[in-house]
Parts: C-alpha cells; structure tokens; sequence
C-alpha cells in the first residue's frame, strides 16, 4: 500500500475528512472518539459480466468488469463512510477498513468502517 492510500483526506463541498487506515496520526492528537462509521453498498452482478466471467475463469486472466464494479463499489462504500462520519462531526476516520462479502449469490455487499474522532494539531 502506497503511503498516499494510507492517509489520504477527502474533500466534500466545505468540510474536510482524513481517512486514514492508521490507528493514529502523526502530527495530531485525538480529542475526542464519536463512534464507530460505516459506509454500505450492495451490487448486484450484471448478467453479461456474469458471463463473461464464467467464460474468462475457464481460460485465465482478469475479470476486468468485476474489477471495476468492485472499485466503484469500494469507492462508493467509502464516500458513504465520509458522509456518516460528517454527520458526527468528525475530522478525520481512523482504523478504515474494508469487508466484502457475497449477497445472495447475486451481488456484493462491501462495507467501509472506521472510527469517527474530533483532532488537533498543527496540520488541521
């Protein structure tokens, strides 16, 4: 993991989230713990896709459909993670982490979670 993708900050309209995957941030100090934020999406599987990743597991290689579904999926569980932590009036989210899971045997349901705190430091 790349050290952008460990503490990244997101910015929506005004407000300004770090999400970090770190248990701590160097540099502040958490002030105060608000809980405990996920963010939750289910996909469901698109029958061409569904297809095609049946042919292409018989062959080999990457299924590129699944690929990008599951990213949109993870990026879309994230910024629900964001607006839940804004909700709490957070700075910052830490310990992210993903979890996914098939629904149904019809989609997935991937899950961002974290903890929501209030910080301080001289980078704020």
């Amino acid at each position: 993991m790349s050290v952008n993708e460990d503490h990244t900050s997101t910015r929506i309209g005004t407000d300004h989230v770090i999400v970090s995957t770190m248990n701590d941030l160097p540099g502040y100090e958490v002030t105060e713990v608000l809980g405990d934020v996920f963010g939750l999406t289910v996909r469901s599987r698109h029958l061409g896709s569904q297809l095609g990743a049946g042919l292409k597991s018989m062959f080999g290689g990457e299924l590129k459909g699944m690929t990008k579904m599951l990213s949109d999926s993870r990026e879309e569980a994230r910024q629900r993670l964001i607006e839940h932590a804004l909700e709490l009036g957070a700075d910052a989210v830490l310990a992210m982490r993903f979890d996914a899971n098939d629904f149904a045997d019809i989609g997935q349901e991937i899950c961002a979670y974290g903890t929501a705190v209030r910080i301080r430091g001289n980078k704020l």
